[in-house]
């Protein structure tokens, strides 16, 4: 049976398609909860968080695998396509775009500032390019990164996205419209992301109500842009590209190349900041309002 897109799913019940998608949600918080455990339990060096890093991002894929084994579906079915080049360059430069803009009000505002000296000397040092200004630097690091750093972060989004975008969404927009298949499958990918947040160390350095609040929102709110990419493109890859850009750009560049000036920056920038969840609402909308093209 292929799983790939509504059209192609026009023989599934809705009863099957929910049984796939509980099957599915079960293994995939069961299997993540391992994971929780010992990462929660683990210190704060970079080995431990490196490997949990990647365990916990691989669990909804091992959890596609064994669904699709349960349910006799084939893996090779889901969209392992890359479809329209033009679709995968969106999708690489649209949280460029809103990454930009969030980090752009923020230091225009003074909510934090730029750039980091400490975190440029080190980046330049630890790439053998210590002799540059940082006017030199800090866009050849931007593009570098952004280019070659890629390839890293495709790695660790792809197994979740197999299970997200991939596996997860298909089957809800078999059952529901664009709407809700985004909002549905942006609060579970949000709640799968709580315990870290609220009992390790994935979080901003904010109060617990705070940062879970501008991360739903700005999950929530990707999920609206990853499944419209999803559902026009055909190809789980958008969601791989969409997801590896943003975690690249904010984890590796603008979070860090931005000077906390007071403890209220934590407030602004980030996933647990407010601004990138207020750019993202608005980016969700742009693609919400163009719903029809998906339908």
């Amino acid at each position: 049976m292929s799983i790939e897109n509504k059209q192609s799913q026009s023989g599934t019940s809705k009863s099957e398609s929910r049984k796939a998608i509980g099957i599915f949600l079960l293994l995939t918080f069961a299997l993540s909860s391992v994971v929780w455990i010992l990462t929660i339990n683990s210190g704060e060096g970079r080995i431990g968080g490196r490997i949990y890093g990647y365990g916990i991002m691989w669990c909804p894929a091992l959890a596609t695998w064994l669904t699709c084994r349960i349910l006799n579906y084939k893996i090779s079915d889901l969209a392992w396509q890359w479809g329209k080049p033009k679709y995968q360059a969106w999708a690489y430069f649209v949280p460029v775009a809103y990454s930009l803009i969030a980090y752009l009000i923020i230091w225009l505002a003074g909510w934090g500032g730029f750039y980091n000296k400490e975190f440029v000397t080190e980046a330049a040092k630890s790439l053998g390019w210590a002799g540059l200004s940082p006017g030199v630097f800090i866009p050849l690091f931007f593009v570098v990164n952004g280019v070659i750093g890629l390839f890293g972060s495709m790695s660790t989004a792809l197994g979740e996205e197999i299970g997200w975008r991939g596996f997860l969404v298909p089957h809800l927009n078999d059952i529901t419209s664009y709407t809700y298949t985004s909002l549905i499958s942006g609060m579970i990918w949000a709640f799968w992301h709580y315990p870290l947040i609220i009992w390790g160390h994935y979080n901003g350095g904010t109060p617990i109500w705070y940062g879970l609040t501008c991360f739903t929102v700005a999950v929530v709110s990707a999920s609206f842009i990853y499944t419209w990419f999803r559902l026009k493109s055909g190809s789980l890859w958008t969601g791989v590209m969409l997801h590896a850009s943003h975690n690249l750009f904010i984890q590796t560049f603008f979070t860090p190349v931005t000077i906390v000036s007071s403890p209220r920056t934590n407030y602004f920038i980030d996933e647990f900041g407010a601004v990138l969840a207020v750019v993202s609402l608005f980016a969700a909308i742009y693609f919400w309002s163009r719903r029809q093209e998906v339908l």
